[in-house]
Protein backbone atom coordinates (compact mmCIF):
# COMPACT_ATOMS: atom_id res chain seq x y z
CA UNK A 1 0.00 0.00 0.00
CA UNK A 2 1.47 3.44 -0.87
CA UNK A 3 2.78 5.42 2.05
CA UNK A 4 0.96 8.60 1.00
CA UNK A 5 -2.31 6.78 1.58
CA UNK A 6 -1.34 5.95 5.16
CA UNK A 7 -0.13 9.48 5.93
CA UNK A 8 -3.06 11.36 4.42
CA UNK A 9 -4.95 13.34 7.10
CA UNK A 10 -8.56 12.54 7.71
CA UNK A 11 -10.87 15.29 6.49
CA UNK A 12 -14.40 15.41 7.85
CA UNK A 13 -16.88 15.63 5.10
CA UNK A 14 -19.63 18.21 5.22
CA UNK A 15 -23.21 16.94 5.42
CA UNK A 16 -25.06 16.84 2.12
CA UNK A 17 -26.27 20.26 1.08
CA UNK A 18 -23.98 22.07 3.58
CA UNK A 19 -20.90 24.23 2.74
CA UNK A 20 -17.44 22.67 3.20
CA UNK A 21 -15.70 22.99 6.62
CA UNK A 22 -13.40 25.74 5.32
CA UNK A 23 -16.43 27.97 4.83
CA UNK A 24 -17.92 27.37 8.29
CA UNK A 25 -18.28 30.47 10.51
CA UNK A 26 -17.68 29.92 14.24
CA UNK A 27 -20.06 31.98 16.37
CA UNK A 28 -18.80 32.74 19.91
CA UNK A 29 -20.99 31.66 22.78
CA UNK A 30 -23.35 34.40 23.89
CA UNK A 31 -22.98 35.26 27.57
CA UNK A 32 -26.16 37.21 28.08
CA UNK A 33 -26.23 36.77 31.86
CA UNK A 34 -22.72 38.09 32.36
CA UNK A 35 -23.29 41.18 30.22
CA UNK A 36 -26.61 41.87 31.95
CA UNK A 37 -24.91 41.68 35.36
CA UNK A 38 -22.09 43.95 34.13
CA UNK A 39 -24.58 46.57 32.90
CA UNK A 40 -26.49 46.46 36.19
CA UNK A 41 -23.27 46.83 38.21
CA UNK A 42 -22.10 49.76 36.07
CA UNK A 43 -25.47 51.44 36.51
CA UNK A 44 -25.35 50.99 40.30
CA UNK A 45 -21.75 52.28 40.39
CA UNK A 46 -22.73 55.33 38.34
CA UNK A 47 -25.65 56.04 40.69
CA UNK A 48 -23.37 55.72 43.73
CA UNK A 49 -20.75 58.06 42.25
CA UNK A 50 -23.43 60.55 41.27
CA UNK A 51 -24.88 60.45 44.78
CA UNK A 52 -21.47 61.03 46.37
CA UNK A 53 -20.63 63.87 43.99
CA UNK A 54 -23.99 65.64 44.34
CA UNK A 55 -24.69 65.09 48.03
CA UNK A 56 -24.06 68.44 49.75
CA UNK A 57 -23.45 66.71 53.10
CA UNK A 58 -20.02 65.59 51.85
CA UNK A 59 -18.98 69.26 51.65
CA UNK A 60 -16.41 68.81 48.90
CA UNK A 61 -15.51 72.48 49.07
CA UNK A 62 -14.39 72.00 52.67
CA UNK A 63 -12.41 68.92 51.63
CA UNK A 64 -10.60 71.01 49.01
CA UNK A 65 -9.90 73.77 51.55
CA UNK A 66 -8.26 71.43 54.10
CA UNK A 67 -6.60 68.92 51.75
CA UNK A 68 -3.28 70.78 51.54
CA UNK A 69 -3.29 72.67 54.83
CA UNK A 70 -0.06 72.65 56.85
CA UNK A 71 -1.64 70.74 59.77
CA UNK A 72 -2.79 67.90 57.52
CA UNK A 73 0.54 67.76 55.66
CA UNK A 74 2.48 67.61 58.93
CA UNK A 75 0.33 64.69 60.02
CA UNK A 76 0.90 63.01 56.66
CA UNK A 77 4.68 63.42 56.96
CA UNK A 78 4.64 61.87 60.43
CA UNK A 79 2.52 58.97 59.16
CA UNK A 80 4.98 58.30 56.32
CA UNK A 81 7.94 58.59 58.70
CA UNK A 82 6.36 56.12 61.13
CA UNK A 83 5.64 53.69 58.29
CA UNK A 84 9.23 53.72 57.02
CA UNK A 85 10.84 53.45 60.47
CA UNK A 86 8.51 50.66 61.62
CA UNK A 87 8.97 48.64 58.43
CA UNK A 88 12.79 48.93 58.48
CA UNK A 89 13.11 48.08 62.17
CA UNK A 90 10.36 45.48 62.01
CA UNK A 91 11.95 43.56 59.15
CA UNK A 92 15.41 43.81 60.70
CA UNK A 93 14.11 42.27 63.92
CA UNK A 94 11.85 39.90 61.98
CA UNK A 95 14.79 38.55 59.97
CA UNK A 96 16.65 37.83 63.21
CA UNK A 97 13.58 36.07 64.60
CA UNK A 98 13.21 34.03 61.41
CA UNK A 99 16.81 32.86 61.73
CA UNK A 100 16.14 31.92 65.36
CA UNK A 101 13.05 29.94 64.36
CA UNK A 102 15.07 28.03 61.76
CA UNK A 103 17.95 27.37 64.15
CA UNK A 104 18.92 23.82 65.06
CA UNK A 105 19.27 24.94 68.70
CA UNK A 106 15.97 24.19 70.49
CA UNK A 107 16.42 27.12 72.92
CA UNK A 108 16.88 29.68 70.13
CA UNK A 109 14.04 28.11 68.17
CA UNK A 110 11.78 28.25 71.23
CA UNK A 111 12.59 31.91 71.92
CA UNK A 112 11.77 32.84 68.31
CA UNK A 113 8.53 30.86 68.40
CA UNK A 114 7.53 32.36 71.74
CA UNK A 115 8.05 35.93 70.54
CA UNK A 116 5.98 35.37 67.39
CA UNK A 117 3.25 33.61 69.37
CA UNK A 118 3.01 36.37 71.98
CA UNK A 119 2.92 39.40 69.71
CA UNK A 120 0.64 37.79 67.16
CA UNK A 121 -1.79 36.81 69.92
CA UNK A 122 -2.15 40.32 71.37
CA UNK A 123 -4.15 43.10 69.65
CA UNK A 124 -1.99 46.00 68.52
CA UNK A 125 -4.17 48.48 70.42
CA UNK A 126 -3.57 46.58 73.66
CA UNK A 127 0.18 46.57 72.98
CA UNK A 128 0.25 50.32 72.37
CA UNK A 129 -1.72 51.06 75.53
CA UNK A 130 0.57 48.75 77.49
CA UNK A 131 3.73 50.53 76.32
CA UNK A 132 2.06 53.90 76.85
CA UNK A 133 1.46 52.97 80.51
CA UNK A 134 4.71 51.08 81.10
CA UNK A 135 5.73 53.84 83.52
CA UNK A 136 3.36 52.28 86.05
CA UNK A 137 5.62 49.20 86.07
CA UNK A 138 9.01 50.92 85.74
CA UNK A 139 8.72 54.54 86.91
CA UNK A 140 12.46 55.14 86.47
CA UNK A 141 14.79 53.70 83.81
CA UNK A 142 18.53 54.52 83.83
CA UNK A 143 17.90 57.31 86.30
CA UNK A 144 15.32 58.97 84.05
CA UNK A 145 11.58 59.03 84.58
CA UNK A 146 9.88 56.73 82.10
CA UNK A 147 7.29 59.37 81.19
CA UNK A 148 10.13 61.67 80.14
CA UNK A 149 12.02 58.92 78.34
CA UNK A 150 9.13 57.54 76.29
CA UNK A 151 7.26 60.19 74.33
CA UNK A 152 4.06 59.20 72.48
CA UNK A 153 6.03 58.98 69.22
CA UNK A 154 8.63 56.70 70.83
CA UNK A 155 5.85 54.51 72.24
CA UNK A 156 4.29 54.31 68.77
CA UNK A 157 7.60 53.26 67.20
CA UNK A 158 8.28 50.62 69.86
CA UNK A 159 4.77 49.19 69.87
CA UNK A 160 4.36 49.06 66.09
CA UNK A 161 7.88 47.71 65.52
CA UNK A 162 7.52 44.84 68.00
CA UNK A 163 4.14 43.98 66.51
CA UNK A 164 5.31 44.11 62.88
CA UNK A 165 8.45 42.09 63.67
CA UNK A 166 6.32 39.07 64.61
CA UNK A 167 4.61 39.08 61.21
CA UNK A 168 7.80 39.95 59.34
CA UNK A 169 9.48 36.91 60.95
CA UNK A 170 6.91 34.59 59.43
CA UNK A 171 7.19 36.29 56.03
CA UNK A 172 10.98 35.96 56.01
CA UNK A 173 10.85 32.40 57.35
CA UNK A 174 8.42 31.40 54.62
CA UNK A 175 10.65 32.98 51.99
CA UNK A 176 13.74 31.17 53.27
CA UNK A 177 11.91 27.84 53.32
CA UNK A 178 10.83 28.38 49.71
CA UNK A 179 14.48 28.18 48.56
CA UNK A 180 15.49 24.70 47.48
CA UNK A 181 17.61 22.88 50.03
CA UNK A 182 20.13 22.12 47.31
CA UNK A 183 21.07 25.79 47.18
CA UNK A 184 22.14 25.64 50.83
CA UNK A 185 24.12 22.48 50.23
CA UNK A 186 25.82 23.88 47.13
CA UNK A 187 26.83 27.04 48.98
CA UNK A 188 28.11 24.97 51.88
CA UNK A 189 30.13 22.82 49.45
CA UNK A 190 31.78 26.02 48.19
CA UNK A 191 32.99 26.73 51.71
CA UNK A 192 30.71 29.73 52.39
CA UNK A 193 29.93 30.52 56.01
CA UNK A 194 26.39 30.40 57.40
CA UNK A 195 25.87 34.18 57.38
CA UNK A 196 27.35 34.53 53.89
CA UNK A 197 25.20 31.68 52.60
CA UNK A 198 22.13 33.40 53.96
CA UNK A 199 23.04 36.88 52.67
CA UNK A 200 24.48 36.02 49.25
CA UNK A 201 22.67 32.85 48.19
CA UNK A 202 19.42 32.29 50.07
CA UNK A 203 17.90 35.72 50.68
CA UNK A 204 18.22 36.95 47.05
CA UNK A 205 16.26 33.89 45.93
CA UNK A 206 13.82 34.13 48.82
CA UNK A 207 12.90 37.70 47.86
CA UNK A 208 10.54 36.38 45.19
CA UNK A 209 8.43 34.92 47.99
CA UNK A 210 9.08 37.70 50.51
CA UNK A 211 8.23 40.77 48.42
CA UNK A 212 4.47 40.19 47.80
CA UNK A 213 3.52 39.71 51.49
CA UNK A 214 6.03 42.39 52.50
CA UNK A 215 4.29 44.82 50.16
CA UNK A 216 0.96 43.96 51.76
CA UNK A 217 2.53 44.51 55.18
CA UNK A 218 3.83 47.92 54.09
CA UNK A 219 0.39 49.04 52.99
CA UNK A 220 -1.16 47.56 56.13
CA UNK A 221 1.40 49.35 58.30
CA UNK A 222 0.67 52.67 56.59
CA UNK A 223 -3.02 52.33 57.37
CA UNK A 224 -2.33 50.78 60.78
CA UNK A 225 -0.41 53.83 61.94
CA UNK A 226 -3.79 55.54 62.30
CA UNK A 227 -4.24 53.60 65.54
CA UNK A 228 -1.53 55.71 67.22
CA UNK A 229 -4.08 58.54 67.36
CA UNK A 230 -5.40 56.90 70.55
CA UNK A 231 -2.15 57.83 72.34
CA UNK A 232 -2.20 61.40 70.97
CA UNK A 233 0.46 60.99 68.28
CA UNK A 234 -0.10 63.75 65.76
CA UNK A 235 -0.37 61.54 62.68
CA UNK A 236 -2.67 62.12 59.71
CA UNK A 237 -5.84 60.89 61.41
CA UNK A 238 -5.14 62.73 64.66
CA UNK A 239 -4.44 65.92 62.71
CA UNK A 240 -7.85 65.91 61.05
CA UNK A 241 -9.48 64.96 64.34
CA UNK A 242 -8.01 68.07 65.97
CA UNK A 243 -9.57 70.14 63.21
CA UNK A 244 -13.05 68.62 63.25
CA UNK A 245 -13.19 68.73 67.05
CA UNK A 246 -12.89 72.47 66.63
CA UNK A 247 -15.03 73.00 63.51
CA UNK A 248 -17.47 70.05 63.86
CA UNK A 249 -16.98 69.27 60.14
CA UNK A 250 -16.47 65.57 60.77
CA UNK A 251 -17.34 64.07 57.37
CA UNK A 252 -15.25 66.36 55.14
CA UNK A 253 -12.20 66.09 57.42
CA UNK A 254 -12.47 62.29 57.46
CA UNK A 255 -12.66 62.43 53.68
CA UNK A 256 -9.41 64.41 53.64
CA UNK A 257 -7.66 61.65 55.58
CA UNK A 258 -9.30 58.96 53.43
CA UNK A 259 -8.19 60.56 50.18
CA UNK A 260 -4.60 60.88 51.40
CA UNK A 261 -4.53 57.22 52.50
CA UNK A 262 -5.95 56.15 49.12
CA UNK A 263 -3.41 58.28 47.23
CA UNK A 264 -0.37 57.00 49.15
CA UNK A 265 -1.45 53.35 49.08
CA UNK A 266 -2.03 53.61 45.33
CA UNK A 267 1.54 54.84 44.86
CA UNK A 268 2.81 51.98 47.05
CA UNK A 269 0.83 49.47 44.97
CA UNK A 270 2.56 50.72 41.82
CA UNK A 271 5.95 50.46 43.53
CA UNK A 272 5.17 46.94 44.73
CA UNK A 273 4.32 45.89 41.17
CA UNK A 274 7.72 46.96 39.83
CA UNK A 275 9.64 45.49 42.76
CA UNK A 276 7.87 42.15 42.29
CA UNK A 277 8.63 42.24 38.58
CA UNK A 278 12.31 42.94 39.32
CA UNK A 279 12.68 39.90 41.59
CA UNK A 280 10.61 37.71 39.27
CA UNK A 281 13.03 38.13 36.37
CA UNK A 282 13.95 34.83 34.77
CA UNK A 283 10.94 32.99 36.22
CA UNK A 284 7.63 31.93 34.74
CA UNK A 285 5.87 34.54 36.88
CA UNK A 286 7.77 37.49 35.37
CA UNK A 287 5.48 40.05 33.79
Amino acid sequence: MPSDTLDAPAVSAAPPGEPPPAAWHIVPRRRTGQWTAAVVLLALLALALFSVARNPAFQWDVVADYFLTSAVLRGLVLTLWLTVVVMVLGFALGTLLAVLRLSANPVLRGVGWGYVWLFRSTPILVQLLFWFNVGALYPVVLGVKTVDLLSPVAVAVIGLTLHEAAYAAEVVRGGILSVDRGQWEAAQALGLGAWRRLRRIVLPQAMRSIVPPAGNMLIGTLKGTSIVSVIAVNDLLYSVQLVYHRTYQVIPLLLVATLWYVLVTSVLNVGQFYVERHYARGTAGAR
